[in-house]
């Protein structure tokens, strides 16, 4: 937690920073007036203003300075940011548009999620400038991260050396023990498996059969546990990254899965490119999905339910079986719990043809986010106005 706030302090920073350094053009050209690092320090004399589009989860705080860290940014650097908050769940649909506007765009978006294709087309259409001159100028701890691990920085460069967001970065482990290698991971409730003297499935048949024991077994697994609500077996947002059940897939065929729900990509051991989608493994898989769909053992809201629907009925103790990279998001648990194995445990990789779980492309160095945080440059204003705009 403290490096993910560090870095959010850094990117936050480097922002407040961009917005008195002036613009450049697409070429990496600079067009406003530049700060002497020397003379910069925080908190600022004076207070300054900017403005930022960001957004925020739903049904949590709209207002993102009533969030202590941006509290604690704004006390360390005496610079406020007037922002524009767009609820998540409306994200994809309004920032296209947003960024369209030319008249009133903001000085940066953060948590901005832009994907390849959107910053090269906001680059070319000079609406965000490039970074990698004020990232070497003016933050030294990014600096000492692409010299620790250079690999960082090429992901971050297009084919010309050009960086146009700066990122998300976050390592714990290396290769097959980082924590980002199955981010769908699927847990298991190990207190309904006790009580009703089962044991840990290790094939799809026996994991079946778990399910529909929970199932049948729902009147008396609510009277035990207390529970309020139907009793659901198995609970997932489909296409929902780390929600999705799509890890169940991996055992079938190949033994690819799909562990890409963007592109739908994977990489073998002798480094060839194949669409998982069209193996024959991944079509079994996905048969077998379907059946439990058909013997009422997944969630009916799993194709709909928002991230926050989901959390509140896995608090509410009615999944058998659910899916996250820390189960503690989903479910009601204590720590002591976890530990001793008594309420819910990682579901070991399933056998059907095969035994196989492939890591998501990327996640053996980093939980990377190539576009978190963009500088935006509206092509309405003339570059050489740019500088006087930007230092209020």
């Amino acid at each position: 937690m403290k490096k993910i706030i560090s870095l959010l302090l850094c990117v936050v920073m480097v922002a407040v920073m961009f917005a008195g350094c002036g613009g450049q053009n697409a070429s990496g050209g600079n067009t406003g007036t530049e700060v002497d690092p020397d003379s910069l320090t925080f908190p600022l004399a004076e207070k300054a203003t900017i403005t930022g589009l960001t957004s925020f989860p739903v049904g949590s705080e709209s207002e993102p300075n009533n969030r202590t860290i941006f509290k604690r940014l704004e006390e360390k650097t005496n610079v406020h940011v007037d922002w524009k908050a767009i609820q998540s769940d409306q994200w994809g649909d309004k920032i296209s548009l947003e960024m369209a506007n030319l008249k009133t765009l903001p000085e940066f978006v953060f948590t901005a999620g832009f994907n390849d294709t959107d910053l090269l087309k906001y680059a070319k259409q000079g609406v965000i400038i490039n970074v990698e001159d004020y990232i070497d100028k003016y933050m030294p701890n990014l600096c000492k991260v692409f010299e620790q691990a250079p690999e960082y920085r090429a992901m971050c460069e297009d084919e010309n050396g050009h960086i146009w967001a700066l990122p998300w970065i976050e390592q714990l482990g290396y290769e097959k023990t980082a924590i980002q290698t199955v981010g769908n991971m699927p847990f298991i409730n190990k207190g309904w498996l006790d009580f009703l003297g089962l044991e840990i499935p290790t094939t799809v048949d026996e994991f079946e059969q778990v399910l529909i024991a929970f199932r049948d077994n729902a009147d008396a697994l609510k009277k035990e546990f207390n529970i309020d609500g139907d009793i659901i077996p198995m609970s997932c947002i489909i296409g929902s990254g780390n929600e999705d059940c799509r890890i169940l897939t991996n055992g079938f065929g190949e033994g690819y899965g799909d562990p890409d729900d963007g592109r739908h990509i994977v990489v073998s051991d002798d480094l060839k490119v194949i669409c998982p989608a069209n193996t024959e493994g991944f079509k079994k898989g996905i048969e077998w999905l379907h059946k439990l769909w058909t013997e009422n053992l997944i969630d009916k809201e799993a194709f709909t339910q928002e991230w926050s629907t989901y959390v509140a009925k896995g608090k509410s103790g009615r999944y058998g079986v659910c899916f996250s990279w820390d189960v503690a998001n989903i479910a009601q648990v204590s720590m002591d719990d976890l530990i001793a194995g008594k309420s819910w445990v990682p579901l070991p990789a399933l056998t059907a043809d095969v035994r196989n779980i492939t890591p998501a492309n990327g996640s053996f160095t980093s939980g990377f986010d190539r576009g978190r945080c963009v500088d935006v440059r509206s092509p309405a204003v003339p570059a050489e106005q740019l500088g006087h705009l930007r230092r209020r």
